[in-house]
């Protein structure tokens, strides 16, 4: 299947198979259409673990497989690249004035979570369904007129259109803080202002819904032994990252490759 579009993967002498790049291809974001563009994205992705296991073989690794999930173990080769990367990748924890300096930066990043108190009208639907979306869509779009001209008659409306069983209480959902709604639905809570009621219905996959802000409370800036642990936890991630992309860095560089484009750009 060699040309131009899907070339042949060759890493130090070792052809890849396409198989091999081909099924890399659905791990990898490309515009629709575009195959040549998710063809040298997976061609990338498959080259650097053709390379590391090829250092591994070269180092004779062969560590035991890990379980990664309930029941659920790596691979040979996801095992042999993490033996590989741990033999390499030696990051010291930081110190307590490295940990300081980086929270210092800028403390309002660490905060206790928020808490929302809103209420709500639902107008629910399956949006997986065209007809029952856009039907549920003009009926949440003529409530949201209606609360956007009287907003004082929020309550009652809720109570008297809402699909949701907060209609009992006038909509209100409570106290509500990260993770206790739907993803669609907190974004929206993130972005609200007190009293601020969503001027355009919101979709979610419960259906069209109409959001009042009724309280907002931000989560007070934590102080540095809070947050201490996170912050150190963080900056070994990262170090433990920067240290591997070296590493891959060194072994394309002395490596060589056809069917894959890894310069440094």
């Amino acid at each position: 299947m060699h040309s131009s579009l899907f070339p042949d993967l060759i890493v130090n002498g070792e052809t890849v198979p396409h198989t091999v790049v081909a099924a890399e291809t659905q791990n990898q974001d490309a515009p629709a259409g575009k195959p040549g563009i998710a063809w040298r994205k997976a061609a990338n992705a498959v080259a650097i673990r053709t390379l590391l296991l090829q250092e591994a073989r070269a180092r004779e690794m062969h560590p035991e497989r890990q379980e990664v999930g309930p029941g659920k173990f790596e691979t040979d080769e996801e095992a042999q690249i993490r033996g590989l990367l741990e033999a390499v990748v030696d990051t010291a924890s930081p110190g307590n004035d490295e940990i300081r300096a980086e929270w210092a930066k800028d403390p309002e990043r660490f905060r206790a979570p928020p808490l929302w108190e809103a209420s709500h009208i639902l107008c629910a639907c399956d949006p997986r369904d065209e007809e029952a979306r856009h039907k549920a869509l003009h009926r949440a779009e003529a409530l949201a007129e209606i609360v956007s001209k009287d907003p004082k008659a929020f309550a009652a409306i809720a109570a008297r259109e809402s699909d949701c069983g907060s209609k009992s209480s006038g909509g209100g959902l409570g106290q509500l803080g990260p993770g206790d709604t739907v993803p669609e639905f907190e974004a929206i809570l993130r972005r609200l202002d007190q009293g601020e009621i969503t001027p355009k219905p919101i979709l979610t996959r419960h259906g069209w819904h109409i959001i009042r802000m009724n309280a907002v409370a931000l989560g007070a800036v934590l102080p540095f032994e809070a947050v201490k642990p996170k912050i150190a936890e963080a900056m070994e991630k990262a170090s433990w990252a920067h240290q591997a992309q070296q590493f891959v860095k060194e072994l394309v560089a002395s490596a060589d490759i056809t069917g894959a484009d890894l310069r440094p750009v």
